[in-house]
Protein backbone atom coordinates (compact mmCIF):
# COMPACT_ATOMS: atom_id res chain seq x y z
CA UNK A 1 0.00 0.00 0.00
CA UNK A 2 1.43 3.58 -1.19
CA UNK A 3 2.65 5.63 2.07
CA UNK A 4 -0.38 8.49 1.41
CA UNK A 5 -2.45 5.70 1.64
CA UNK A 6 -1.85 4.07 4.91
CA UNK A 7 -3.85 5.20 8.05
CA UNK A 8 -1.74 7.21 10.11
CA UNK A 9 -1.81 6.04 13.94
CA UNK A 10 -0.63 8.34 16.65
CA UNK A 11 0.70 6.54 19.53
CA UNK A 12 0.98 8.43 22.78
CA UNK A 13 2.60 6.66 25.87
CA UNK A 14 5.17 7.55 28.14
CA UNK A 15 6.66 4.07 28.38
CA UNK A 16 9.54 4.27 25.46
CA UNK A 17 10.03 0.34 25.38
CA UNK A 18 6.42 0.04 24.46
CA UNK A 19 6.37 3.23 22.10
CA UNK A 20 8.80 1.55 19.94
CA UNK A 21 7.00 -2.44 20.15
CA UNK A 22 3.90 -0.72 18.97
CA UNK A 23 5.39 1.59 16.31
CA UNK A 24 7.21 -1.29 14.70
CA UNK A 25 4.13 -3.22 15.02
CA UNK A 26 2.05 -1.03 13.61
CA UNK A 27 4.19 -0.21 10.92
CA UNK A 28 4.68 -3.92 9.67
CA UNK A 29 0.94 -4.31 9.41
CA UNK A 30 0.62 -1.13 6.66
CA UNK A 31 -0.16 1.63 8.97
CA UNK A 32 2.00 5.05 9.30
CA UNK A 33 3.05 5.92 12.71
CA UNK A 34 3.78 8.53 14.67
CA UNK A 35 4.53 8.38 18.40
CA UNK A 36 4.83 11.03 21.46
CA UNK A 37 6.15 10.71 24.63
CA UNK A 38 3.38 12.77 26.74
CA UNK A 39 0.05 14.93 26.00
CA UNK A 40 2.63 17.98 25.00
CA UNK A 41 4.24 16.31 22.70
CA UNK A 42 1.22 14.70 21.49
CA UNK A 43 -0.43 18.05 20.93
CA UNK A 44 3.11 19.11 19.07
CA UNK A 45 2.44 16.61 16.54
CA UNK A 46 -0.79 17.65 16.30
CA UNK A 47 -0.51 20.60 15.52
CA UNK A 48 1.55 19.75 11.99
CA UNK A 49 0.40 16.26 11.37
CA UNK A 50 -3.53 15.39 10.82
CA UNK A 51 -4.06 11.66 12.46
CA UNK A 52 -6.81 8.59 11.16
CA UNK A 53 -6.58 7.54 15.19
CA UNK A 54 -5.09 7.67 18.41
CA UNK A 55 -3.32 5.13 20.99
CA UNK A 56 -3.43 6.54 23.88
CA UNK A 57 -2.27 5.56 27.54
CA UNK A 58 -4.28 6.53 30.04
CA UNK A 59 -1.85 7.01 33.04
CA UNK A 60 1.24 9.38 32.37
CA UNK A 61 3.14 11.87 34.26
CA UNK A 62 2.11 15.66 34.23
CA UNK A 63 -0.98 15.76 31.95
CA UNK A 64 -2.77 11.99 32.47
CA UNK A 65 -4.46 10.34 28.96
CA UNK A 66 -8.09 10.80 30.87
CA UNK A 67 -7.72 15.06 30.53
CA UNK A 68 -6.33 14.95 27.41
CA UNK A 69 -9.41 13.37 25.91
CA UNK A 70 -11.43 15.64 28.12
CA UNK A 71 -9.46 18.68 26.55
CA UNK A 72 -8.86 17.60 23.32
CA UNK A 73 -12.93 16.18 22.73
CA UNK A 74 -14.35 19.90 22.40
CA UNK A 75 -12.81 20.35 18.87
CA UNK A 76 -11.25 17.55 17.84
CA UNK A 77 -13.16 13.90 17.24
CA UNK A 78 -9.73 11.71 16.21
CA UNK A 79 -11.07 8.43 16.86
CA UNK A 80 -9.22 7.39 20.45
CA UNK A 81 -7.68 3.98 21.41
CA UNK A 82 -7.19 4.16 25.09
CA UNK A 83 -4.30 2.08 26.96
CA UNK A 84 -4.44 1.55 30.50
CA UNK A 85 -3.31 -0.60 33.55
CA UNK A 86 -6.27 -0.34 35.09
CA UNK A 87 -8.79 -2.68 34.26
CA UNK A 88 -12.04 -2.21 36.86
CA UNK A 89 -14.87 -0.70 34.97
CA UNK A 90 -15.62 2.46 36.38
CA UNK A 91 -11.92 3.37 35.04
CA UNK A 92 -13.10 1.80 31.30
CA UNK A 93 -16.71 3.88 32.12
CA UNK A 94 -14.38 7.23 32.84
CA UNK A 95 -12.41 6.98 29.38
CA UNK A 96 -15.88 5.81 27.29
CA UNK A 97 -17.93 9.25 29.06
CA UNK A 98 -14.65 11.40 27.99
CA UNK A 99 -15.25 10.43 24.41
CA UNK A 100 -12.81 7.37 24.38
CA UNK A 101 -13.93 5.02 21.63
CA UNK A 102 -12.68 1.70 22.89
CA UNK A 103 -10.57 0.28 25.86
CA UNK A 104 -7.70 -1.90 26.06
CA UNK A 105 -6.05 -3.24 29.58
CA UNK A 106 -2.73 -3.97 29.59
CA UNK A 107 -0.99 -6.14 29.13
CA UNK A 108 -2.71 -7.12 25.91
CA UNK A 109 -1.64 -8.84 22.78
CA UNK A 110 -0.83 -6.89 19.71
CA UNK A 111 -3.50 -8.56 17.44
CA UNK A 112 -6.10 -7.55 19.87
CA UNK A 113 -4.72 -4.12 19.11
CA UNK A 114 -5.02 -4.21 16.00
CA UNK A 115 -8.45 -5.76 15.27
CA UNK A 116 -9.38 -3.16 17.63
CA UNK A 117 -7.56 -0.22 15.51
CA UNK A 118 -9.18 -1.64 12.27
CA UNK A 119 -12.53 -2.02 13.84
CA UNK A 120 -12.43 1.44 14.97
CA UNK A 121 -11.18 2.55 11.54
CA UNK A 122 -13.84 1.03 9.50
CA UNK A 123 -16.80 1.20 11.66
CA UNK A 124 -16.10 5.52 10.73
CA UNK A 125 -15.49 4.57 7.35
CA UNK A 126 -19.29 2.41 7.38
CA UNK A 127 -20.86 5.81 8.66
CA UNK A 128 -19.55 7.93 5.71
CA UNK A 129 -20.31 4.96 3.22
CA UNK A 130 -23.10 3.57 4.14
CA UNK A 131 -25.24 2.61 0.93
CA UNK A 132 -28.81 3.74 0.31
CA UNK A 133 -29.67 -0.28 -0.40
CA UNK A 134 -28.15 -3.23 -1.79
CA UNK A 135 -29.52 -5.79 -4.50
CA UNK A 136 -29.69 -9.59 -3.73
CA UNK A 137 -31.77 -11.11 -6.40
CA UNK A 138 -35.23 -11.38 -5.30
CA UNK A 139 -34.11 -9.34 -2.22
CA UNK A 140 -33.43 -5.70 -0.92
CA UNK A 141 -31.72 -4.84 2.45
CA UNK A 142 -31.81 -1.06 3.33
CA UNK A 143 -29.33 -1.14 6.32
CA UNK A 144 -30.11 2.29 7.18
CA UNK A 145 -33.38 1.32 7.93
CA UNK A 146 -32.12 -2.02 8.94
CA UNK A 147 -35.25 -3.87 6.79
CA UNK A 148 -35.30 -6.55 4.06
CA UNK A 149 -37.40 -7.36 1.39
CA UNK A 150 -37.84 -10.21 -0.87
CA UNK A 151 -40.30 -9.42 -4.02
CA UNK A 152 -41.32 -6.28 -1.89
CA UNK A 153 -42.69 -7.72 0.52
CA UNK A 154 -41.16 -7.51 4.41
CA UNK A 155 -38.39 -10.17 5.53
CA UNK A 156 -38.27 -10.24 8.84
CA UNK A 157 -34.41 -10.56 10.15
CA UNK A 158 -32.86 -10.68 13.82
CA UNK A 159 -31.05 -7.74 15.16
CA UNK A 160 -27.65 -10.07 14.96
CA UNK A 161 -28.23 -10.72 10.96
CA UNK A 162 -29.52 -6.97 10.07
CA UNK A 163 -25.95 -6.27 11.91
CA UNK A 164 -23.94 -8.90 9.93
CA UNK A 165 -25.44 -7.75 6.86
CA UNK A 166 -25.56 -3.92 7.22
CA UNK A 167 -21.27 -4.72 8.25
CA UNK A 168 -20.61 -6.73 4.84
CA UNK A 169 -22.66 -4.33 2.79
CA UNK A 170 -20.66 -1.68 4.15
CA UNK A 171 -17.61 -3.11 2.24
CA UNK A 172 -19.91 -4.95 -0.71
CA UNK A 173 -17.26 -6.76 -2.38
CA UNK A 174 -14.61 -6.67 0.34
CA UNK A 175 -13.61 -9.58 2.71
CA UNK A 176 -13.98 -9.54 6.91
CA UNK A 177 -12.80 -12.05 9.03
CA UNK A 178 -14.55 -13.82 11.60
CA UNK A 179 -13.20 -11.79 14.41
CA UNK A 180 -13.52 -8.53 12.35
CA UNK A 181 -17.28 -9.01 11.98
CA UNK A 182 -17.76 -9.93 15.69
CA UNK A 183 -16.15 -6.85 16.90
CA UNK A 184 -18.54 -4.73 14.58
CA UNK A 185 -21.90 -6.84 14.40
CA UNK A 186 -21.13 -7.47 18.55
CA UNK A 187 -22.00 -10.90 18.39
CA UNK A 188 -21.14 -13.10 21.49
CA UNK A 189 -20.24 -16.40 20.90
CA UNK A 190 -16.94 -16.31 19.14
CA UNK A 191 -16.72 -17.69 15.64
CA UNK A 192 -19.02 -20.28 15.25
CA UNK A 193 -21.95 -17.60 15.99
CA UNK A 194 -20.56 -15.73 13.10
CA UNK A 195 -20.87 -18.78 10.89
CA UNK A 196 -24.27 -19.84 12.43
CA UNK A 197 -25.73 -16.26 11.54
CA UNK A 198 -24.06 -16.60 8.00
CA UNK A 199 -25.92 -20.05 7.28
CA UNK A 200 -29.16 -18.48 8.50
CA UNK A 201 -28.74 -14.82 6.67
CA UNK A 202 -27.81 -17.81 3.24
CA UNK A 203 -31.60 -19.26 3.81
CA UNK A 204 -33.25 -16.41 3.53
CA UNK A 205 -31.34 -14.12 0.78
CA UNK A 206 -29.83 -17.20 -0.94
CA UNK A 207 -31.72 -19.16 -4.43
CA UNK A 208 -29.90 -22.44 -3.28
CA UNK A 209 -27.91 -21.76 0.05
CA UNK A 210 -25.85 -24.79 -0.40
CA UNK A 211 -24.04 -22.72 -3.09
CA UNK A 212 -24.29 -19.20 -2.06
CA UNK A 213 -24.68 -16.07 -4.96
CA UNK A 214 -24.26 -13.00 -2.61
CA UNK A 215 -22.99 -14.22 0.99
CA UNK A 216 -19.67 -15.81 -0.07
CA UNK A 217 -16.85 -17.57 2.27
CA UNK A 218 -13.97 -16.90 1.60
CA UNK A 219 -11.47 -20.13 2.69
CA UNK A 220 -9.16 -19.01 5.50
CA UNK A 221 -9.91 -15.36 5.48
CA UNK A 222 -14.06 -14.66 6.13
CA UNK A 223 -16.80 -13.41 4.68
CA UNK A 224 -17.99 -11.02 1.38
CA UNK A 225 -21.22 -9.72 0.48
CA UNK A 226 -21.08 -9.63 -3.77
CA UNK A 227 -24.57 -7.78 -4.54
CA UNK A 228 -26.11 -7.43 -7.93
Amino acid sequence: MPLGEMPHILVVDDDTRLRELLRKYLSDNEFRVTVAADAGEARDRMAGLQFDLIVLDRMMPGESGLDFVHNLRPSNPVPILMLTAMGEVDARIDGLEAGVDDYLAKPFEPRELLLRIRTILRRLENTETQPESVRLGRAEYDPAREVMTVDGQPLRLTSAEAGLLSALAAVAGEVLSRDELTALCNIEGGERAIDVQVTRLRRKIEPDPRVPRYLQTVRGRGYVLRPD
